[in-house]
């Protein structure tokens, strides 16, 4: 779902005006030019549409760059008052901003990034991280002979966020219980740009031929790896996040064994759902972490993905028949905030 996005996007749900009384929100994520912002931004805008009776904007920089989404993010202090949500890579730039907007009484969601500590941010939207590493490994696993030994080596494309680091901790995790004999390598870091993130693997293949498998924390890292593997012929396994249409096609054609996908169209479904009823109705929004859920892809179930990502409607119809069944439990699956990983 690559789409040439603006630095700032309007997307406007629920009127076709901007009427007096009408509740403004805001989206700020970070980035137009990787699938995963896309698919949260998509999810979110679909959530202002189906609440009906606010206005969104989506605002992001047009490659990962904080600083640029830090300003961004305080005009949308300016024109969504009631109520942001925020997905970044860098959440240790954006204390001061979100804290100040708590104290103006803003309505905030943290959505895929742990905000940090003094940010003021009461409700969080966002996988267990470990966990779904930790099952991505664990497919990795099956596929490995019993008592395997040798190497495996991790990439992440942004060392230091903590979302990408839990899922690397997973990984480690399921190797150190299963195949305690494995050397796990890593994770090195390989890169947001797509190019550079591939000339890194490229070199992480080259110099490990007989590793066991190549696992990654990142969208750019599932394909790439992919393309790595083809282009060397290689015989090891190879897998990682996110579902960008490469990435699906290579797990469909057995290139890839799975990929991980956070479920990120449903994840900015959820945040923006929360944050627009909770606007429209004036009240406050819960407190907490809400995980969302992460789902295995692999060649089982990979035909019924491809359809589902093929188009947003398609995304619409799959998500409408699960969203009010996880919505009318959400009580059940609120979680202290200390707890998110």
């Amino acid at each position: 779902m690559k789409r040439a996005l603006a630095a700032l996007l309007l997307l406007v749900a629920g009127c076709s005006g901007t009427a007096s009384g009408t509740p403004k929100i805001g989206f700020s994520v970070a980035t137009t030019d990787a699938d995963f912002a896309q698919e949260m931004a998509a999810g979110g805008k679909f959530a202002a549409d189906a609440v009906g009776g606010v206005e969104l904007q989506v605002s992001a920089p047009n490659s990962v760059d904080p600083p640029a989404q830090v300003k961004l993010f305080g005009d949308l202090g300016r024109t969504a008052p009631d109520g942001i949500a925020i997905e970044d890579l860098a959440p240790e730039l954006f204390v001061r901003p979100l804290a100040d907007l708590a104290a103006r009484k803003i309505r905030l969601v943290g959505v895929d990034t742990v905000p940090a500590p003094g940010s003021n941010v009461g409700l969080y939207v966002g996988n267990d991280n470990r966990g779904a590493g930790k099952q991505l490994a664990l497919e990795a696993i099956k596929l490995l002979p019993a008592g395997a030994t040798g190497t495996v080596v991790l990439g992440t494309p942004n060392p230091g966020v903590p979302v990408l680091d839990e899922r690397a901790n997973g990984m480690k995790e399921a190797f150190a219980e299963k195949l305690p004999g494995v050397k796990v390598l890593g994770p090195y870091e390989t890169k947001n740009d797509p190019a550079a993130n591939f000339e890194i693997w490229n070199g992480l293949v080259k110099a490990n031929p007989a590793a066991l498998a190549f696992l990654g924390t990142g969208d750019q890292d599932a394909y790439n790896l992919a393309k790595a593997k083809q282009t060397n012929g290689g015989k090891y396994l190879v897998g990682a996040f996110d579902l960008d249409a490469k990435t699906l096609q290579a797990v469909k054609d057995g290139t890839s064994f799975a990929a991980m996908s956070p479920e990120h169209y449903f994840k900015g479904y959820v945040a923006i759902r929360l944050l627009a009823e909770a606007a429209k109705s004036g009240k406050a929004l819960p407190s907490g972490w809400v995980d969302p859920g992460h789902l295995l892809v692999t060649k089982a179930n990979v035909d019924e993905i491809i359809a589902r990502q093929a188009s947003d409607s398609a995304k619409r119809a799959w998500l409408s028949a699960k969203a009010d069944a996880f919505f009318a439990g959400l009580a059940g699956k609120l979680r202290p905030m200390s707890e998110a990983k």
